[in-house]
């Protein structure tokens, strides 16, 4: 027994031996393969010095390129017999392979446990590891591995010596990222920091493998001990929201649609789907009065900034918009102005392809901050304006036949979307809508009237906007954008015609537009001046032709009170000859007739 654990305690202390020398000459390994980079290691003053050292080393490898590789010794004296360190150098091999041989893995993993146990006791650094994809979301990366690779790739990769070009997906331009093994440092509060991007490769690639089974990349962040808590509990929550805000400024903006909800199966979320948002309306080319674009100009910015006000209020950071006013007044172009200066993303919900209120919200938790959810023509959509007078009537109908009562539910289910007004209702301003911030909610519709109060109160609609019928203030920001004139003798003509027809700015942009090279600027404007005395004309024609409708109904309508006034007073003269003739004759029992 004491055979054995001599034997036992020999290895074990090769073991240690062989460890330490791994150590030594972890250096020459890691810089032969490509993973160490130009780094100062000072030989005798390592735990003073800013620079992390793992482990301390006992050479130096300055700067400099291959051919002027310099390597010291600490003491002349180290220097000695090199047959010496090769003898040295294959015991610890030959012990190293007996080792292996003897002891399994999981004891050589205890050991080695231990041994980074009192390891750390005097080593003077924190690492923290941000690996790429986290155990939970196997197909999605790391929201903080992608901030910290935006993060670095503004802030620290101008002092790295290698990196790597990738075109990230959604980003307008080439990201610049640390290459596999590079080191860059950061300074926060006069503080030192290293980040080292590096990455693990599985000892066999499968054929097919997930991703468990790939090369993991992580990013690696070292400071000094002392530093611990503003690392921590500061910078790291710096590092994060600078990462974001450099991926709002560079992300291209997305216009999404959602997908029916069968389509929601397999491991890939497809509740949306988008495409790049290129829409080039701003607010400068947005044909509406100037005071009251001003007016939305100032809502929209005043938002944008006020996530303290809100949160000292109460209120989620969302805002609902009502949007309405007849087909062609420029509904869509505002969304689109809206986005462009806000640089939210759109998300365009159709309600008719969503199953019920449980869909409905779960498309509400699939959306992002910054955005901008839009139902058009919400009248259109759904139903959702006479729920409440059938469930009126329905409570004062009698109880229907069974049979036909299923009948009747089972074509309510196969008719589509079972959206109701109170899911709608909850999704505006529920519980659930609190889910997100910074984001805002567009109605759009063309008749207001049809739309149920509660829909539209402020809370959840919180600015109306009626965008009309063309004036002379829009009409000079369509001149400018599609024609360059900012004054002309024909616009005169066309600011009293303005006022005595109506037209949308879409039918004034189409008579403005050029359809040919022989045109200009005074043929569209004569062009329009015809157009609108050509409404002009029909408003007219179309105004004796309804009067004269309404004058024929009204006539059909006195023929008929008239009517039963005849038939009324015929009626009555019946009756009272009846009775004169009831009154004047009396037939007896015995068959005499008497006046």
């Amino acid at each position: 027994m004491n055979d054995a654990i001599t034997v036992m305690s020999f290895f074990i202390s090769q073991f240690l031996g062989s460890f330490m020398l791994s150590y030594l000459f972890m250096p020459f390994r890691s810089y032969a393969q490509g993973r160490l980079p130009f780094r100062h290691f000072i030989s005798k003053e390592w735990l003073l010095h800013d620079t992390p050292i793992h482990p301390p080393h006992l050479i130096t490898i300055l700067p400099t390129d291959l051919s002027d590789v310099r390597l010291s010794a600490r003491k002349p004296e180290m220097m000695g017999d090199m047959t010496q360190v090769g003898s040295l150098m294959a015991a610890v091999m030959f012990v190293w392979a007996i080792f292996r041989q003897l002891f399994p893995d999981e004891f050589q993993r205890d050991v080695r446990k231990y041994v980074n146990k009192v390891v750390s006791y005097v080593y003077p650094y924190v690492e923290i590891t941000f690996h790429e994809y986290q155990p939970d979301s196997w197909f999605e990366r790391s929201k903080a591995f992608v901030s910290i690779e935006r993060y670095l790739s503004t802030n620290s990769s101008n002092r790295a010596k290698r990196l790597k070009a990738n075109v990230v997906k959604d980003c307008e331009s080439v990201v610049l990222s640390m290459d596999d093994y590079e080191e860059v440092t950061d300074e926060f509060r006069g503080i030192k920091i290293w980040w080292t991007s590096s990455k693990s490769i599985p000892k066999q690639q499968a054929l097919f493998s997930y991703r468990g089974e790939e090369e993991k990349r992580y990013y690696r962040l070292t400071c000094k001990r002392e530093h611990r808590d503003i690392i921590t509990k500061v910078y790291l929550q710096h590092v994060l929201d600078e990462g974001k805000a450099i991926a709002v400024k560079t992300r291209q903006r997305k216009l999404y649609t959602n997908n029916k909800s069968e389509n929601w199966s397999g491991y890939r979320r497809t509740m949306w789907s988008h495409i790049i948002f290129e829409h080039p309306s701003t607010f400068d080319t947005l044909a509406m009065d100037p005071k009251k674009k001003k007016e939305i100009l100032d809502d929209l910015m005043m938002f944008s900034k006020s996530k303290d006000y809100y949160k000292k209020v109460g209120k989620s950071w969302k805002r609902g918009y009502l949007l309405y006013g007849p087909p062609g007044t420029g509904k869509s172009s505002m969304i689109a102005a809206m986005a462009n200066l806000l640089e939210y993303d759109i998300y365009d919900l159709e309600l008719t392809s969503v199953k019920d209120n449980t869909d409905l919200r779960k498309l509400l938790i699939d959306t992002s901050s910054k955005s901008i959810i839009v139902i058009e023509d919400i009248d259109c959509s759904l139903d959702l304006t006479g729920q409440r007078k059938e469930k009126k009537e329905e409570s004062k109908e009698e109880e229907k036949d069974p049979v036909k009562k299923a009948e009747e539910e089972k074509g309510k289910k196969n008719k589509g979307s079972e959206v109701t007004l109170s899911g709608l209702l909850n999704f505006i301003d529920g519980l659930w809508s609190a889910c997100g911030s910074e984001r805002l909610i567009v109605f759009t519709t063309n008749f207001v009237e049809k739309l149920d109060p509660a829909l539209i109160r402020r809370g959840r609609m919180d600015k109306h906007i009626e965008l009309s019928y063309c004036c002379f203030e829009t009409f000079k920001v369509l001149a400018k954008n599609y024609l360059d004139l900012e004054s002309h003798d024909l616009f005169s003509i066309i600011s009293r015609l303005l006022e005595e027809t109506k037209m949308t700015p879409a039918d004034v942009a189409e008579n403005l537009m050029p359809k040919s090279f022989e045109e200009n600027a005074e043929s569209c404007l004569n062009k329009l001046i015809q157009s609108l005395e050509n409404a002009k004309e029909e408003a007219r024609l179309k105004a004796v032709e309804d009067a004269r409708i309404k004058a024929e109904e009204e006539a059909a309508k006195k023929i008929e009170e008239n009517g039963e006034k005849v038939q009324e007073s015929d009626a009555k003269l019946g009756d009272e000859e009846g009775k004169k003739t009831d009154k004047h004759t009396d037939v007896k029992e015995n068959g005499v007739i008497t006046a």
